[in-house]
């Protein structure tokens, strides 16, 4: 069938900001379709408001509009760009609830839109829980008894026809959003309650359990005429009852005999059959252990978290070849980009294992409730290929970026067995330690199997690795023997048994008591090395073109060597999982320097494990490595490819903290060098160098022992901000307003620092600025100055930026890029900064310097359309700002007003206070542009569900400090019609200024027994569309402040707990701009490059003779 001739411009819906359930998975699936589709000469405009990701730089698309996910905004696209067609499969839950939206609004009859690919009645088949259940039926397929619910009058019947214990799923939700698992009636009527809210058509499916059941999925891709590809079975370790979001999965399954196997894939076919389904599916099956019984779960007929496993587990490409099927191309019809040989319709063959491990939240919401069940609360995840489960296992676990990977034979001792049992049961995040240590005191494989419900056939791979470590630990005294060069069989034997099941340097280093150093030493000397094979596709039966490697311990390599005359070749080093502090940012700077590096005549070789996004694409470097970020692992890569250096600035923090392990191993580590690093992370040596170059600094030192903090704290005097020194996302810091708050953060602080230095700095109240700043060691260039919303306090990832700014003057912006340059000289950057402000009036104080990128990189990018990224891989090179025709100082100010507006996911993990300060707890972004600061702001608050309506309804309870600022905040909302409610002293103090607001009780008073209208009514009635109250120091859970931010939360209402963010809320609110959506292209083209320099990014020459001077 040819493609689609009628089809020649193409909207794609994006999936939005990053928050847990949906993650960067959309951003490589999004910008594969957006490849796949200009590939056929279509003409794509997108829409997505996440500026953290490739998919809305401006050459991904041809029209980018980083504007709100609402019909109002596509209404404008529709008009503007009169789309053919419409693609909502690559957006995630977001995409397709936007794409029944515009269905039902008649919005794709009125512009004559095409629905491209799965259409909207297989999309609402297999999102409508009472739509999905009767398919499900007719199809003949098995699903657990179940009754649909629209309300709480429902109640009653549902227990009768389904009955306890059951399972809520609220329809067209995320990540299992309003959903779990109940067994008592108290838990069913809150979770039918919370499910209720969750779900956007107010239903939810009450479904029998299947509590403890295998849990089994299958990703398949189906083309116009029914021919059809499972490209990829999954099993969930954990069994039925957590999210497989929050699952560890491995594919291909490994516990299914060939009957169950056959049995469950060929269900799945028949269900993307009997959907229609064109393109990618993904199918959820509940499977009994031990016979052949099963059930369908659920079916997400789109790209999926899965999808992105499955594509990177196989090296199948889904969201490519479903773009292509959406224009009319069927399976036969399309190339295999990996092998060029064969073609889409052609089944993966693997040869090894692949798994998935969840990461989450807990360092940053160590309050949260930690047990798992069916609403997903990991912010990301890594993915490990070896030959065995053990392999893929234990590098996955070095993959996490966690401090305590031991948990077998170390970290079992002084521990119970009772304990030990007890944590089996807990289905918490720690299960996989417990199993460790479980095995490790010689609880039976049978046993371990029984509490946790997972399969005994990796419970024993699991106890092969506990006994690993065992025989590790007896051949210590023979260790020494090693060192000396003494040959001793046994101990090469163990250590390479060890090394095959996936057991690291670091941890053997442990249990000998050594160095991992020595460790790589003894195994050197004993001929005990990785070799690299190939993810192909078709486990070697065709010859790729674009392989990636995965590790293992074998004998032969996949790797092929370079040409003699191959260009030389640069390692960029990625970020890993992503998490709080450090999310999808990163990626985008590392696929930007490997994208760089080609153009600039090297080869770039990604070493990265994270499978949803982009750097970790097929066709994204010249050799990509799916590898633990470790000192071990990157030399292994490094030791195969033999390049002349390695990017360590794009991947994030992870990246930096390798930076003295490779240069005491002699890699070349391009661009700025150790001893900047160093400096930059250690306050003593920052600080002397602030006062050697005359730049005002915060008074403030460096300690490494709470006494010595609390006799500084007597100089500096309170309130203080505590932080550690090489730690991301501001993690354990804190302001302190006394000693024993003092006391109480140097304790953790001091668990955040392994020996480093711990921050103490006088607290300023005043404006936070930030620059990113490329440098090639001699002259600087700083975009443009961004200007923080909130006050100094609250971390940067979690404050609204704002450029240009409108509070910072002239004279502070003179002395910022002044300051910049003079600290990039003085510490020979070279490549990219970024550095933090407090702007007190005229006065500019220097908070910080990150000597690598930030997660602002995108954002500045698309604000100005200054190439971070492209010119700072260069300056790392050796190239100088002077050949890209860049002059130095600052850059000119943009066309339009821009805004980065931080995501959170409160919702997502019960138990959390949903307030900000010095730690970043955002999991994402959005951006807004605008002719005005307030339209931009509009935009982001419209895309978090902050509606700018006349209707809307505002609650505000402060503290009596806040209550000024209060006034400012209800004044606007009033007078744009809003309707206010307020708690006793607010409502009072409101009234003396004029403002009327509806009087609601504390839920401290209602407990009283007083009369009148109650917090809990008007936030459960939808009465109430934000919520304004501060956190006060010393609150705990009983206070009233937290119970209201806890409920508000909890029903999806946002809450604002900064006075400045509330006030940039009002005001915008109160502008009643006109929200009017531009294509990110038309914004750049307001600033010519001139403007940057003359000859700006002339890019000539090769300068791969300068990495060596």
């Amino acid at each position: 069938m040819p493609k689609l001739t009628d089809i020649r411009r193409v909207l794609v819906l994006g999936s939005g900001p990053i928050v847990i359930g949906q993650a960067a998975e959309f951003d490589y699936s999004g910008t594969q379709a957006c490849k796949a589709l200009k590939e056929e000469g279509i003409r794509v405009s997108l829409l997505n408001p996440n500026p953290a990701t490739i998919m809305t730089d401006a050459d991904i698309a041809d029209r980018t509009y980083i504007e709100p996910l609402t019909v109002e905004s596509v209404r404008q696209i529709f008009e503007k760009e009169r789309p053919d067609g419409l693609i909502a499969t690559m957006g995630g839950q977001a995409g397709l609830n936007l794409a029944v939206e515009l269905f039902e609004a008649g919005l794709l009859e009125a512009y004559g839109v095409r629905i491209l690919g799965t259409d909207v009645a297989a999309i609402q088949k297999g999102e409508d829980r009472d739509l999905f259940k009767n398919t499900m039926i007719e199809l003949g397929q098995p699903i657990p008894a179940s009754m649909i619910v629209t309300g709480m009058d429902q109640v009653e019947e549902a227990l009768e026809t389904v009955g306890i214990p059951c399972v809520i799923r609220p329809a067209y939700t995320l990540g299992g959003t309003g959903g779990g698992f109940v067994n008592d009636r108290e838990e069913f009527e809150e979770s039918l309650e919370r499910g209720l809210l969750a779900s956007p058509v107010r239903e939810v499916l009450v479904e029998a359990s299947l509590y403890g059941q295998k849990e089994i999925e299958f990703e398949v891709v189906r083309d116009n005429v029914g021919n059809v590809v499972a490209v990829c079975s999954m099993e969930n370790i954990d069994p039925m009852g957590i999210h497989t979001g929050d699952s560890i999965v491995v594919a291909p399954t490994l516990t299914l005999t060939n009957r169950q196997y056959q049995r469950l894939k060929r269900a799945a076919l028949d269900i993307v059959h009997g959907l229609d389904i064109k393109g990618a599916c993904n199918v959820q099956m509940a499977l009994k252990s031990g016979n052949d019984e099963y059930c369908i779960i659920e079916v997400n007929p789109r790209v999926s978290r899965s999808s992105a496993l499955a594509s990177k587990a196989t090296g199948y490409p889904i969201a490519r070849v479903a773009a292509k099927i959406a224009l009319g191309y069927n399976l036969d019809e399309i190339q295999n980009e990996v092998t060029k040989k064969t073609t889409a319709f052609h089944e993966p063959a693997i040869d090894y294992v692949a798994l998935k491990l969840p990461r989450w939240p807990w360092d940053k919401f160590s309050e949260g409730r930690k047990v798992l069940g069916l609403q997903m609360k990991s912010t990301g995840e890594v993915m490990a290929i070896g030959r065995t489960f053990q392999e893929a296992l234990g590098k996955g676990i070095s993959s996490m970026d966690q401090k305590n990977e031991l948990w077998g034979k170390i970290g079992a001792e002084g521990v119970t067995r009772e304990q030990v049992v007890d944590g089996l049961h807990a289905s918490d995040d720690k299960r996989l330690m417990w199993i460790f240590r479980a095995l490790a005191i010689g609880i039976s494989t049978d046993e371990v199997s029984r509490a946790t419900g997972i399969d005994r056939f990796f419970i024993q791979r699991i106890s092969a690795m506990v006994q690993a470590e065992e025989e590790l630990t007896e051949c210590r005294r023979l260790l020494l023997a090693l060192e000396s060069g003494e040959e001793n069989r046994a101990t090469a034997v163990t250590l390479r048994r060890a090394k095959e099941l996936g057991i690291s340097d670091r941890r053997i280093a442990a249990l000998w008591g050594t160095s991992e150093q020595i460790v790589r030493d003894i195994r050197e000397k004993t001929g005990i090395r990785p070799v690299f094979k190939m993810v192909d596709t078709c486990a070697g039966e065709f010859e790729a073109t674009t392989p990636y490697y995965y590790s293992t311990y074998e004998e032969v390599t996949e790797v092929q060597p370079w040409d003699s005359e191959a260009k030389p070749r640069v390692v960029v080093l990625g970020s890993g999982p992503i998490r709080i502090g450090q999310g999808i940012e990163f990626d985008y700077c590392a696929v930007h320097a490997a994208q760089a590096l080609e153009r600039e005549g090297y080869a770039s070789i990604i070493i990265n494990n994270n499978p949803e996004t982009v750097s970790t694409d097929f066709n994204t470097a010249s050799r990509l490595y799916f590898e633990p970020l470790t000192f071990e692992h990157v030399m292994a890569v490094i030791d195969a490819e033999k390049p002349v250096g390695v990017l360590v600035g794009f991947g994030g923090q992870t990246a930096i903290n390798l930076v003295d392990s490779l240069n005491d191993a002699g890699v070349k580590v391009l661009g700025t060098g150790p001893d900047a690093i160093d400096i930059t992370e250690e306050r003593g040596r920052f600080i002397s160098l602030l006062h050697d170059l005359g730049i005002p600094a915060i008074p403030g030192t460096a300690v490494r022992a709470k006494e010595d903090a609390l006799r500084a704290s007597q100089i500096i005097g309170f309130p203080l901000v505590v932080r550690p020194s090489y730690v991301l996302g501001g993690r354990g810091m804190a302001i302190v307003y006394n000693r024993d708050e003092l006391e109480q953060f140097m304790d953790e602080a001091l668990g955040e620092n392994e020996g480093h230095d711990v921050l103490l700095d006088r607290y300023v109240l005043a404006v936070e600025a930030e620059v990113d700043v490329v440098s090639d060691g001699a002259s600087s260039f700083v975009p443009i100055v961004i200007e923080h919303i909130e006050r100094s306090g609250v971390h940067s990832g979690d404050s609204i930026a704002v450029v240009p700014s409108r509070r910072i003057s002239p004279a502070a912006k003179s002395k910022i890029v002044k300051y910049s340059e003079e600290l990039c000289r003085s510490l020979y950057i070279r490549g990219i900064a970024n550095i933090q402000y407090i702007v007190d009036g005229d006065t500019v104080y220097c908070l910080e310097v990150n000597p690598r990128a930030s997660r602002t990189v995108p954002f500045v990018t698309k604000a100005t359309g200054f190439p971070l990224i492209r010119v700072a891989t260069g300056l790392s090179l050796g190239r100088t700002l002077k050949s890209y025709g860049v002059d130095p100082g600052g850059g000119p100010e943009p066309a339009r007003y821009a805004v980065k507006m931080p995501v959170f996911s409160w919702s997502k993990i019960p138990g959390v206070d949903p307030i900000v300060g010095p730690e970043m707890k955002s999991t994402g972004e959005v951006m807004g542009f605008g002719d005005t600061a307030d339209e931009a702001m509009l935009k982001c608050f419209d895309t978090q569900g902050l509606f700018h309506a006349s209707h809307g309804g505002a609650l505000i309870t402060v503290a009596d400090r806040e209550k000024a600022g209060a006034v400012e905040v209800a004044k606007a909302l009033s007078d744009a019609g809003w309707t206010l409610y307020a708690t006793d002293g607010t409502s009072a103090y409101l009234a003396s200024h004029g403002i009327l607001t509806e009087r609601v009780l504390k839920f401290s008073q209602s407990a009283n027994g007083q009369s009148g209208k109650r917090i809990g009514e008007v936030l459960a009635r939808g009465q109430v569309h934000v919520v304004v109250n501060m956190f006060t120091k010393g609150e705990h859970v009983e206070r009233d402040g937290f119970k209201i931010r806890a409920l508000a939360s909890a029903r999806g209402i946002p809450v604002l707990t900064c006075m400045d963010t509330s006030v940039a809320f009002a005001k915008a609110v109160a502008s009643k701009a006109d929200l009017k959506v531009v294509a990110l292209q038309d914004v750049l083209s307001a600033g010519t490059p001139s403007e940057w320099g003359k000859g700006f990014l002339g890019l000539g020459r090769r300068v791969s003779e300068t990495v060596s001077t």
